[in-house]
């Protein structure tokens, strides 16, 4: 669970008690599609606010993940802000899927091909010995 949420209002909204829980528990169960390392140190900054003009009014939530090494960021304007919160929530776990999947595959691409260049030089180590 991502420890370091700061939840802010913007322009005057207030944040009620229920709203800041769902956030804490949403936004929280993200680090699950982190790397290890990353989970202790990342920090979250969530921004609601309400964008209002004179027919309609629509609520904009704003997630900002400080992830060591990176920034990821991801908003959206709805009705209710809680379904805003919901968007948001799955727009930043694609993103943090499709980041950790770079870092995984990068890892393991790379020690792969070690082992094939370890592999290839003692097959010929031991082939060009025998000649």
């Amino acid at each position: 669970m991502i420890g370091n949420i700061e939840i802010t209002g913007r322009n005057g909204y207030e944040v009620s008690d229920d709203l800041a829980k769902y956030v804490r528990t949403k936004i929280g169960k993200l680090d699950k599609y982190m790397t290890r390392k990353a989970r202790k140190s990342v920090h979250a900054e969530v921004k609601l606010g309400e964008l209002g003009s004179k027919t309609k009014s629509r609520n904009k939530c704003e997630v900002i993940l400080d992830v060591p090494g990176d920034r990821i960021a991801a908003s959206e304007s709805t009705i209710n802000m809680f379904a805003a919160v919901d968007i948001v929530e799955a727009k930043l776990k694609n993103q943090l899927k499709k980041q950790k999947d770079k870092k995984l595959k990068a890892k393991k691409g790379s020690r792969k091909n070690a082992f094939s260049r370890i592999r290839k030089r003692a097959a010929r180590d031991f082939w060009g010995s025998q000649n």
